[in-house]
C-alpha cells in the first residue's frame, strides 16, 4: 500500500559489472549499502565495493558496554563493512537478530519494495509497487550475521503481451510467491488481480483471484500472499472488512479453489505480507498515523482450521527493530538455520528508507 509522501525521482542506472551493491571511489559514487540510522560507514578504494550494516545487539548478560564496530569481510564482494548499529534482542524469544542493512535504491533506479521471496541460497527476490522486480544475494559474515548484499539483476514486470507495465494502476505489485515448478505468482492491488510468471522477465499469465476481492478499496486489496507447507495459498486483503469484528477478508486454497475466511490483525493494524513458516505462517502487519508514524507487528499463525485466523505476536517494530513501513516478509532454510527477512517500502520518499533485516528462528527450522 502506498503512503503519500514527497516522491523521489527514480532512474535506471548503468549496470555495475562487478555485480556488487556499490559505486567505487574511482567513479566518485556513493555506497549503495548505506546506514541512515547511525553514523559510521566503511570506505573502499579502487575497485573494492562498500557496504555498511546494522548489527544485532548481544544479549544483555554478554554485553560489555557498547559493541565495537568490528570489520567483516563480505564474501564474493571484496568489501570491508563495519558494524554501525545494534539491533536489540527481541522482547519475545522466537527470533534472534542477525543484522540489517539500508539499501540505496538508486543502484537499480526504483524503490517501493513490497513483496519478497528468499531462496535457500540466500537469493532475495522482491517486487515493487512501481511494476518492477530485482534479485539480491545476501552476504553473511564469519559470525553468520548479515553483512551485505550483492545486486544480481532487475527489470520491469510485463503484461500478457510482454510489454513493460506502465507505472500507476496496473503496476502496483504487492506480494510474491515462488511455486514448486519455479514459476511466480504476483498479487497486485488497485487493479486487483493475480498473475503468474514463468520468469519475472517474461509475459504475465492470468490466474483466478480470490472471489470478492474486486470489492476491496483501490489501495486496500491483496497485500499478502503466501504458500503454505501443504501447498495451499493464503491470501489476505488489507482493507476489505471480514465478517468477524475487527477482521479483514482472507482466503485459503488456491486459484479456482479459494475458501473465504477472516483474518483478525492487532487492533489498528492491517496485513501487509505473509510467508509460510514451518507448518504455519507469519503475517506482517502495519499501523500508520500522522502523530505516531509507523508501527509493525509480526504474527505467527499456527492453525488454519477456524473461520477467524489470529496470530501470536513474534515481533513488534519498534522496539524490536526500526520504525519503518515494513511491507515484505520472506523465509528460507540455509545451512541448517531457519532465516527470516523483512523489507521496508520507502514509498520513493526522501523521508523513508529501504531497510532489510535478517533474523534466525530459535523455535522452528523455517520454510
Amino acid at each position: 500500500m502506498r503512503r503519500r509522501t514527497p516522491p523521489r525521482v527514480a532512474r535506471d542506472p548503468p549496470a555495475n559489472p562487478a555485480g556488487c551493491l556499490t559505486r567505487t571511489c574511482g567513479r566518485l559514487g556513493r555506497p549503495v549499502l548505506r546506514v541512515g540510522l547511525a553514523a559510521g560507514r566503511a570506505a573502499a578504494h579502487g575497485s573494492t565495493c562498500v557496504a555498511a550494516a546494522m548489527r544485532p545487539a548481544a544479549p544483555r548478560a554478554a554485553r560489555r558496554g557498547l559493541l565495537l564496530a568490528a570489520p567483516v569481510l563480505l564474501a564474493g564482494c571484496g568489501a570491508l563493512a563495519r558494524a554501525a548499529l545494534d539491533l536489540p534482542a527481541p522482547s519475545r524469544a522466537f527470533l534472534r537478530p542477525l543484522g540489517g542493512i539500508a539499501l540505496d535504491t538508486a543502484e537499480w533506479g526504483f524503490g517501493g519494495l513490497s513483496g519478497a521471496h528468499l531462496a535457500d541460497d540466500l537469493t532475495l527476490t522482491a517486487v515493487s509497487d512501481q511494476g518492477r522486480w530485482l534479485a539480491l544475494r545476501l552476504l553473511l559474515g564469519t559470525d553468520g550475521g548479515l553483512a551485505g548484499a550483492r545486486l544480481l539483476r532487475h527489470g520491469p514486470l510485463h503484461d500478457a503481451a510482454g510489454h513493460p507495465l506502465p507505472r500507476g494502476r496496473t503496476a502496483d505489485a504487492e506480494a510474491l510467491v515462488r511455486l514448486p515448478d519455479g514459476s511466480w505468482l504476483v498479487a497486485f492491488e488497485r487493479w486487483h488481480r493475480i498473475r503468474r510468471y514463468r520468469s519475472l522477465d517474461g509475459p504475465a499469465l492470468p490466474e483466478p483471484a480470490p472471489p470478492g476481492i474486486e470489492a476491496a478499496p483501490s489501495n486496500g486489496g491483496l497485500e499478502a500472499l503466501a504458500r503454505l507447507a501443504d501447498g495451499r495459498l493464503l491470501a489476505l486483503a488489507e482493507q476489505l472488512p471480514g465478517e468477524a469484528p475487527g477482521s479483514t477478508a482472507a482466503w485459503l486454497g488456491g486459484p479456482g479453489a479459494w475458501r473465504r475466511l477472516d483474518y483478525r490483525p492487532a487492533p489498528g493494524f492491517s496485513p501487509t505480507d505473509a510467508v509460510g513458516f514451518g507448518a504455519g505462517a507469519l503475517v506482517l502487519e502495519r499501523r500508520f498515523s500522522l502523530l505516531g508514524g509507523f508501527a509493525c507487528r509480526l504474527a505467527h499463525l499456527a492453525r488454519f482450521d477456524g473461520p477467524v485466523l489470529e496470530g501470536e505476536t513474534w515481533l513488534d517494530l519498534p522496539p524490536d527493530g526500526p520504525a519503518e513501513n515494513w511491507e515484505a516478509v520472506a523465509a528460507a532454510r540455509h545451512a541448517g538455520r531457519g532465516l527470516l527477512a523483512l523489507l521496508s517500502d520507502d514509498n520513493e520518499s526522501l523521508f523513508q528508507r529501504s531497510l532489510l533485516l535478517l533474523f534466525e528462528s530459535v523455535t522452528q527450522p523455517g520454510r
